[in-house]
């Protein structure tokens, strides 16, 4: 590992293209990794950030078939929309790139045939369900089945999402097919494994001792317990027709298995950026490797992943994978199935031009140590306390008090004061405590230490009140507006990697192009006359109430509506005899009155033609029918319930409704026009 790396060669987590990504997802990866990379840009570094769309598997197959198109149709789809959501965000990859290129086909290819030729794989056969309908054997996705510890009768065969289990597709009782809905059959396979149990040596001394204080406790506990458990052979190839082909002999009908496929995506994706100096970024010593993913990527590509690098020889290992944990939505895991999340693209459609305050928010809570929570309300105070009133708030009095003043010009410093001295001295300090920070993979703690820059130009400039001092001493007043431009200035680097947007319209307020980050914290970024943009605007707009109270609204119509998709019939009641049945006598009926009953919310007066007569029934429905809706409606009617005195009112019978799992109410009508008095039998 490089002590001063000559290049960097920093990836991303191929997010799977089989829906958009989400807040969790850039709070996660995205997010952390171009800060990483921006600020090395800002430093000089040559640095090469990369990433594209992970596009085999199982539930890509899965999502084709239910959608009636192809797989290629379903990744093209969410390729697209998955870059374009991180362009819209700033994620400034050089190359966002896919694993359905005939550039990772050759390159995924070449990789297993070099470990096949020198026989790093180990050869298995194995009992796999197959459908003799399809003639194919079958992914544990593609099998469900009831499950044998809860009783659902539609579990996978990987595992049951009704109570958690994981499963063996064996396990399952009363197995079927997916594709043909017949049960299958047992057929012997053959498949390709990499034989982790033989690298556990080299990854105890690489990882449990090599990485002991260096990488994040998270990622090294997890990797150091599953070394621990002991590791076991893990295929490489399934049988599959949607995927990279095993390029070997007899493997008709086999692909590579998407998790072997896909980390190679970084290489096949850097050869497309580089065709002919991609090597230097993967195999070179003088390059710094470093991974950001997600915790749940952890032994991908902490274990699995450098034992396939180790195994083909020619390929660095990663120096950190400095990998987060997860984000959880209003207080509850942010769940794609039950649309319980903040889809990116979703979200720029209701904030435009706010990119970076949820930038801001989610690296300002970012899940670096532990699970952390986003909501809408943190989202709005984030916003209105700490980026308009801290943030803007500075810049805003800076620029306006300059063109109120000085005529938009930067004034003259004439001497400065111990104050003014030390207020420059802590400017300069800024950029290296940031900086290393960032090195460190701390952006939380980074962005707070940019914030704490703002936090001293706003103190700077209550303490010495310039729109006061030019009252009496317009020279001091060019001086404290001197001082605070020359801070303004700095952050327009300084904030670049954490809120692109903003640091660029700043710039163009200042006049000014984002320098090198050694540059930043100089006294002298704005020299004595230069002329500030004519005009300037708010660098940020407060969020109020009703906006996000519309976001959490969302939210609860999803959770309701998820509540009402999942919803389980009340347990039946008690059987009655035939006997009991026939004494009810339901009748059709017709409404010729309506009414609500004065001081009650839920009751309404009822006037029904039964066919036996007119008679007046009150029912607790207020909450869910007009009463002038209901006049001229047919109804079922039980007729011969005991009259009932109900707020002073004598009640002959009851309406017939079914009750949804939401609470709400639908009267139970014949399904056309009958004669009053009709029995419903």
């Amino acid at each position: 590992m490089p002590s001063d790396p000559q290049r960097y060669t920093v990836t991303a987590a191929l997010p799977y293209a089989n829906g958009p990504v989400h807040i969790g997802h850039l709070a996660g990866v995205y997010l952390p990794a171009d800060i990483y990379v921006r600020y090395l840009r800002a430093a000089g570094r040559d640095v090469k950030f990369i990433c594209g769309s992970d596009e085999h598997g199982v539930p890509i197959t899965i999502r084709a078939q239910k959608e009636g198109v192809t797989p290629q149709q379903v990744v093209d789809k969410y390729h697209a929309l998955i870059r374009d959501s991180f362009s819209d965000f700033g994620v400034s990859f050089d190359i966002y790139s896919r694993t359905s290129s005939e550039t990772h086909r050759e390159v995924a290819s070449g990789f297993f045939e070099k470990l096949y030729e020198e026989n790093k794989f180990i050869e298995q056969t194995s009992q796999q369900y197959y459908d003799e309908q399809a003639e194919q054997f079958l992914a544990d996705r593609y099998i469900v089945g009831t499950c044998p510890n809860c009783g659902n009768e539609n579990a996978y065969g990987d595992q049951c999402e009704k109570c958690g289990s994981s499963l063996s597709p064996t396990e399952l009782i009363n197995p079927r097919s997916m594709l043909s809905g017949n049960q299958p059959v047992l057929r012997e396979t053959k498949h390709w494994y990499l034989p982790l149990d033989q690298y556990e040596p080299w990854l105890r001394e690489w990882i449990v001792e090599g990485h002991k204080s260096d990488w994040k406790t998270n990622v090294y506990g997890q990797c150091k317990s599953w070394i621990d458990q002991g590791l076991h052979p893990r295929a490489v190839t399934r049988d599959l027709d949607w995927g990279v082909p095993v390029p070997v002999p007899g493997a008709d009908g086999k692909v590579l298995y998407v998790w072997f496929d896909a980390p190679i995506g970084y290489i096949s994706a850097t050869k497309d950026l580089l065709p002919d100096t991609w090597e230097t970024y993967w195999k070179d010593s003088g390059t710094k490797l470093v991974h950001f993913i997600g915790k749940d990527n952890i032994v991908f590509h902490c274990i699995i992943f450098p034992v396939m690098l180790k195994a083909h020889g020619d390929y660095i290992l990663p120096d950190n994978v400095p990998a987060n944990e997860f984000l959880n939505l209003e207080g509850d895991k942010i769940s794609t199935s039950r649309n319980w999340a903040v889809w990116l693209h979703e979200y720029l459609a209701d904030f435009p031009g706010k990119a970076d305050v949820l930038r801001y928010v989610l690296c300002a809570n970012a899940p670096e140590t532990k699970d952390n929570d986003f909501t809408w309300k943190d989202f709005q105070a984030r916003n209105n306390n700490e980026l308009v009133a801290n943030l803007g708030n500075f810049v805003n009095r800076a620029v306006v008090l300059t063109h109120k003043f000085f005529e938009g010009k930067v004034p003259a410093a004439v001497g400065f004061t111990t104050e003014d001295e030390d207020v420059l001295r802590q400017l300069s300090e800024f950029p290296q405590r940031i900086g290393e920070l960032i090195d460190n993979y701390r952006f939380r703690d980074a962005l707070n230490e940019l914030m704490n820059l703002s936090r001293l130009g706003n103190k700077y400039l209550a303490t010495t009140e310039p729109w006061k001092l030019i009252k009496s001493d317009e020279a001091r007043t060019g001086t404290v507006l001197h001082v605070a431009l020359q801070l303004a200035a700095s952050l327009v680097t300084l904030l670049e990697p954490f809120l692109p947007n903003a640091a660029a319209n700043l710039g163009a307020m200042l006049q000014v192009e984002k320098g090198q980050w050694s540059e930043a914290g100089r006294s002298n970024l704005l020299l004595a006359g230069h002329a500030l943009a004519p005009t300037s605007h708010l660098l940020f707009q407060p969020i109020e109430d009703a906006t996000v109270d519309a976001q959490v609204q969302k939210l609860l119509d999803t959770k309701k509506a998820n509540e009402l998709a999942n919803a389980v019939a009340a347990p039946a009641k008690e059987n009655v005899s035939f006997e009991d049945f026939q004494r009810m006598d339901i009748r059709i009926g017709t409404v010729v009155a309506a009414e609500k009953v004065a001081k009650t919310k839920k009751l309404l007066k009822l006037t029904v033609d039964t066919g036996l007569d007119r008679r007046t029934i009150v029912s607790g429905i207020a909450e869910f029918f007009i009463p002038e809706a209901l006049i001229g409606q047919q109804v079922m009617v039980l007729a011969n319930l005991a009259p009932r005195e109900i707020k002073g009112i004598t009640s002959q019978g009851m309406l017939l409704l079914a009750e949804n799992a939401d609470g709400s109410l639908a009267l139970m009508q014949p399904g056309h026009e009958v004669r009053n008095g009709s029995h419903v039998a």
